[in-house]
């Protein structure tokens, strides 16, 4: 149990360390990182200014309610987003039927507009730039260049083909027709080419001569497809019979007009579908009216015909009160049917009133039943005189209750306005919708961070370098010191003149307190080498060996040991620049070519028992100088004579001079570079040297940053404390 909350335990820390890990890393790359903010949010300001400006308009109808025969249950209705007569008017608005009306009635199949520039065109058109007279630039679109069409129709064959438009100055234009034709046209005349059928008319143009604009005449159901993806249309809140309408445009007053359209058609058809019935019933009471008047017609023809026949004027008193009271009982059995389904609809037959309705209405049949038996008690004439006039009478009021009701209908179509009413008329936004700066410029600098962060993390984890001792001790090089980070490295590198000595200007730094402990180290390693001359050499150039062996010249010589520093690197020896030795001194490669004498070649150097023997002029053929048996006599010599030898060796993998060198010497350092040296470099020197039998006894790393190597994972031992008299 012990064991398993140890593992847990160790478990936990080590991811803590990882978290610790990353957030080290992130910190040291913090400028990279604030770069890449940088960077990001530009972008996004580029992106603001350079994206046109959308604005939106919206506008609320009502939906008045509407009997219908079938309807959906409570419970069903409720569970549904939108009723169901929402969605239907939702799609009706979004129909061709609607939006074919709008875009015929504001042209917006048409497309008119300056031409842009690629890239950065919405910038130059809408922004006031100083720019050069070029000729490339003139036909894109500046600030104010603007177009206005009266009229634009196209052949069936250019639909949807871009018509170019040249403005040539005082109000004339060159159009360059898509068969390749150019005519000319003018401001606010009517152009028409007779071959195609091609008519246009300007009405405002407004741009420099050589400004350009694209003319375009889109198909229909490409034009009522754009309109449609502009356009959203939505409910508000569940089953409130208000739908909100929403278009949008690059601008306000074109998406107001738009909206205000679409508003607009789609309440005619609403009109239109409402008046429909009306229409429907009108026609059928239209048709009607002839035949009831060719029935009165009819009966009244009749009737003369058989009182001329019978020579019957008149029905006589008799005829007359019977012929009134059958109208009056009529009359009261059509109010008794009216009055019955009135009742129906709220009571049931054996209510009381509905039986009493029941009752009169059988009294009043019984009645009619006594009036028409005495009718048959009259003469044949008069009881055939009664029954014409009542078909004269029954054919005049079908006739005039047709009339009446072609009038009724002829009000009703003419004042029918549909079940939807406007609210909220069109009206644009002050602001546009898009783009939404907050958002571009906080969405550009989140991106920029993650990006950033991004960055340097696979930086750090895919460029492996020497980051910490522990790299090289995992390649079998012993470290004998990590030399902290000094501003004079920075200096060595780019200084054409001469090299300050770290160790005699600045005795308490850091970097000398690791040169002093690498000279301890190197006193007991070399013990028991050959000769006591020691090589200090790199993977590449750039680790700052010269600044260690010049420095760890000083620092031994500071400590009562005779040191002679030699500057083997006959191809960019710097040593010279250190100790102020001119260029033109004889060094290394005339005592070696024999050119002249070692005591002529060795001089002495401001700091006490340290003598310099620099490179010398350039030779043509270092490495062939180095090949010679003189190089072994010369290091006998300076072992007689000097208690330690600092050979400053060019890089291994640039050339084959250290190799040479590191046979004759007694020891053989690697300087690596903190975040710079990379393990397969060292990996290739060792390679290199062992292959010729030179065995490196170990490595210094160099310009180490305690602070950078805890944020790339490296544990690198350095100097962080001074310890001095006081």
């Amino acid at each position: 149990m012990a064991n398993e909350g140890d593992q847990v335990q160790q478990t936990s820390n080590d991811d803590e360390i990882d978290l610790l890990d990353l957030l080290s890393r992130l910190w040291a790359g913090k400028f990279t990182i604030f770069v890449f903010i940088v960077l990001a949010g530009l972008a996004g300001i580029f992106y603001i200014l350079n994206t046109p400006r959308t604005y939106q308009a919206d506008g609320l109808l009502q939906l008045e309610e509407k009997s219908s025969q079938l309807a959906l249950p409570s419970s069903l209705a409720d569970l549904s987003g939108d009723s169901p007569r929402a969605v239907t008017e939702i799609e009706i608005i979004k129909s061709r039927l609607v939006l074919g009306r709008a875009v015929s009635r504001l042209n917006l199949a048409w497309i008119a507009e300056p031409v842009e520039a690629p890239i950065v065109g919405h910038l130059l058109a809408t922004q006031s730039f100083s720019l050069p007279d070029w000729a490339f630039l003139s036909p894109f679109a500046r600030q104010g260049d603007e177009i206005e069409l009266q009229l634009l129709d196209v052949p069936a064959a250019w639909l949807g083909e871009d018509i170019l438009l040249e403005a040539a100055g005082t109000g004339a234009f060159d159009v360059w027709l898509p068969d390749g034709r150019t005519v000319p046209g003018q401001v606010g005349d009517l152009l028409i080419d007779p071959e195609t059928g091609f008519s246009l008319r300007v009405g405002v143009l407004v741009g420099q001569t050589g400004r350009q604009y694209r003319l375009v005449q889109l198909p229909e159901t490409e034009a009522i497809q754009r309109v449609r993806e502009r356009l959203t249309v939505a409910e508000q809140g569940r089953n409130s019979g208000i739908l909100r309408l929403e278009y949008r445009s690059q601008s306000p007053e074109l998406a107001r007009r738009t909206l205000d359209a679409i508003a607009q058609a789609y309440l005619a058809q609403n009109a239109e579908r409402s008046a429909a019935e009306a229409e429907s019933s009108l026609a059928f009471i239209e048709g009607q009216i002839p035949d009831a008047r060719q029935a009165v017609q009819e009966a009244e023809a009749a009737l003369n015909a058989y009182r001329q026949e019978q020579q019957a004027i008149n029905l006589g008193a008799e005829g007359e009160a019977l012929l009134t009271q059958i109208r009056a009982v009529e009359t009261e059995l059509l109010e008794l049917d009216a009055l019955e389904e009135e009742l129906a609809e709220r009571y049931t037959p054996n209510h009381p009133e509905y039986q009493r309705l029941l009752g009169a209405r059988g009294r009043a049949e019984a009645r009619l039943a006594e009036l028409e038996e005495e009718v048959r008690t009259l003469p044949a004439t008069q009881r055939e005189v009664i029954n014409l006039t009542q078909d004269v009478e029954l054919a005049q009021e079908v006739f005039i209750q047709l009339r009446n009701r072609a009038q009724e209908l002829e009000v009703l179509r003419a004042s029918t306005i549909g079940n939807v009413r406007v609210i909220d008329s069109a009206r644009t936004a002050i602001r546009p919708v898009a783009p939404r700066t907050m958002v571009v410029l906080a969405l550009s600098l989140i991106l920029g961070t993650v990006l950033g962060m991004t960055w340097v993390l696979l930086r750090s984890y895919l460029r492996k370098t020497v980051d910490g001792a522990e790299d090289l001790e995992a390649l079998g090089l012993p470290v004998f010191a990590t030399l902290n980070k000094h501003p004079a490295a920075a200096r060595s590198k780019n200084s054409a003149r001469s090299l300050p000595l770290v160790a005699i200007e600045t005795p308490d730094s850091l970097f000398v307190e690791g040169l002093r402990s690498l000279r301890t180290s190197l006193h007991f390693a070399m013990l028991d080498a050959k000769n006591k001359s020691l090589v200090l050499t790199s993977t590449a150039p750039g680790s700052g060996k010269s600044l260690i062996s010049a420095n760890l010249a000083a620092v031994a010589a500071e400590a009562g040991q005779r040191v002679c520093l030699m500057d083997a690197d006959m191809r960019r020896g710097q040593q010279r620049k250190y100790f102020d030795i001119p260029r033109d001194n004889p060094g290394l490669a005339q005592v070696l070519a024999g050119e002249t004498s070692f005591e002529d070649a060795v001089l002495q150097s401001k700091v006490d028992r340290l003598s310099v023997l620099p490179a010398g002029p350039f030779p043509p053929n270092p490495a062939e100088l180095l090949m010679r048996p003189d190089l072994a006599a010369l290091l006998a010599r300076l072992d007689q004579e000097f208690d330690l030898t600092i050979i400053d060796a060019p890089p291994v993998l640039a050339v084959t001079d250290p190799v040479v060198l590191g046979r004759a010497a007694g020891a053989v350092i690697a300087v690596t570079r903190f975040a710079q040296t990379h393990p397969g470099e060292v990996q290739a020197m060792l390679k290199v040297l062992g292959t010729s039998g030179v065995k490196v006894s170990g490595a210094i790393l160099n310009d180490f940053d305690p602070k950078k190597a805890k944020s790339r994972g490296g544990y690198g031992y350095a100097y962080n404390t001074r310890y001095s008299y006081k």
